[in-house]
């Protein structure tokens, strides 16, 4: 059992709120576990195509509103990309920790232009960032909610 499941039946939502669970709500990574993905210059992703093997990569990530973002520079093509669309049960991994998730399209226009705007201030003065912000990765941005 995970330490968020644990935490969440000795504190589960209050009952007037709306859900943090299933469809109903938005569920949230605890503000530690942002703190360290907002903190982290690069995390692996750990992603696995439907019937083949685990496999990690090397990514950018950027915490917006308490909420973690992923985008690949690589565009759609992107192999990583590709099996966390296919398979969305993902684990990002950073200072120890593994932290199982599920990635989440966020192709608005909102989330990608606050995604974008995270990745300027993020990575400013890397030469990587003017792809990572281009046009055709924009559609690749996923926002990764806890497992």
């Amino acid at each position: 059992m995970s330490r968020h499941s644990a935490r969440w039946r000795r504190n589960p939502p209050a009952t007037d709120s709306p859900s943090r669970f299933g469809y109903a709500g938005l569920v949230s990574y605890s503000s530690e576990d942002l703190e360290t993905l907002a903190g982290a210059e690069e995390v692996d992703i750990e992603t696995q195509a439907p019937g083949g093997p685990a496999h990690r990569t090397t990514i950018w990530i950027v915490v917006d509103d308490g909420e973690a973002f992923i985008r690949t520079y690589k565009g759609p093509d992107s192999r990583w990309y590709r099996e966390a669309v296919a398979n969305p049960a993902v684990a990002i991994h950073v200072n120890g920790q593994r932290l199982a998730s599920t990635a989440i399209p966020a192709s608005d226009p909102d989330s990608i232009e606050r995604v974008s705007a995270g990745f300027r201030r993020k990575y400013a003065g890397d030469s990587a960032t003017d792809a990572m912000v281009a046009g055709p990765n924009l559609p690749t941005t996923l926002r990764l909610e806890p497992a």
